[in-house]
């Protein structure tokens, strides 16, 4: 089963391009393959915090709330 994929180009600082150089060496792996690794968690991290702010603001509006003197 072949995945479709595509092509993403960004330009990056210099010195971050070594940086990834330096860990894809030291792991044996592609520059590709670190850029997705790294891409692909913080993508995670971002829907997680999207999804616990959703959940704050439905507290929030449901009252549950502590009040600031307790």
């Amino acid at each position: 089963m072949q995945l479709d994929t595509k092509v993403l180009t960004a330009h990056m600082p210099s010195q971050l391009v070594e940086k990834v150089d330096q860990l894809a060496a030291s792991l044996e792996r592609s520059r590709a393959w670190i850029v997705k690794q790294a891409l692909m968690e913080w993508i995670e991290q971002q829907e997680i915090r999207q999804k616990m702010t959703v959940e704050a603001f439905a507290d929030v509006d449901a009252g549950h709330v502590i009040d600031h003197e307790k």
